[in-house]
């Protein structure tokens, strides 16, 4: 098996911008990994990124990919498994949104929903039917603790990877026994572009932090990797809390 021990050869990123996906391709591409698509709206910063890890030995190929075109995915992503095996699938895109526009703009609130939830099943599901064809690979799928309970702050956003992590646990359940790994990554506030200018959020965490954390998942085939680890402890205390209690709290 080519990504035995959790060290894929080949990679393919969805959400190829996404600063925890590239922190986990410049991770795995120091160990083992030559192969690496980066799959995403061409840019500039696609192709900055794809640079990036060619500058460190990796075999980088762009793909257009729009997470909110779903009834583009089966093209675009057919010619990428088409070209031979892919070891491992980081599906990280995904939109935080700003929930104060959001709630007085419906269609901004699709629209994250649309990202963050149904375009991640399509892909997820083209990509599963793919590794499960090949009989062997790993979908690892960023999720976040903002599913684990909708809080005031960020219900939209939340919802979305409530869902997004529902589906994937069921994924992998479905794809139990067939050599496929589904992994879910849960991670909190992390310090990216994304939460640039908002509040840091205790326990707050970095992208290296969090590829660090996705490549150990790997090696041990987790299902579910909390980052940081103590989180998992956190958000459990928050899901069973009273709505009267999480009301009254400042999240």
């Amino acid at each position: 098996m080519k990504d035995a021990f959790g060290s894929p050869q080949s990679l393919l990123i969805l959400g190829g911008t996404s600063e925890i996906a590239l922190a986990t391709a410049r991770r795995l591409t120091a160990r083992r990994t030559r192969t690496v698509w980066l799959a995403g709206r061409p840019s500039s910063a696609l192709e900055t990124a794809a640079s990036g890890l060619r500058e460190l030995g990796a075999d980088v190929r762009t793909v257009a990919f729009d997470a909110l075109d779903s009834g583009s995915h089966e093209s675009a992503l057919a010619p990428v498994f088409a070209e031979g095996d892919i070891d491992m699938v980081l599906l990280a895109f995904g939109v935080l949104g700003d929930q104060a526009r959001d709630e007085n703009e419906p269609g901004a609130a699709v629209r994250v929903a649309q990202t963050n939830y149904t375009g991640a099943v399509s892909a997820g599901l083209i990509c599963a039917k793919a590794l499960q064809a090949q009989g062997h690979g790993s979908l690892v799928v960023l999720s976040s603790v903002a599913g684990e309970r909708a809080r005031r702050a960020n219900f939209i956003y939340g919802s979305s990877k409530a869902g997004l992590d529902a589906f994937t646990q069921g994924l992998g359940d479905a794809l139990h026994g067939t050599g496929v790994h589904v992994m879910v990554v849960r991670p909190g506030f992390v310090r990216s572009r994304m939460t640039a200018g908002l509040p840091e959020a205790p326990l707050a965490t970095t992208p290296e932090a969090v590829a660090t954390a996705i490549e150990v998942g790997l090696r041990r085939r987790s299902e579910t990797v909390w980052v940081p680890g103590s989180l998992r402890l956190v958000m459990s205390a928050l899901r069973h809390a009273p709505r009267a209690v999480v009301r009254r709290l400042p999240v």
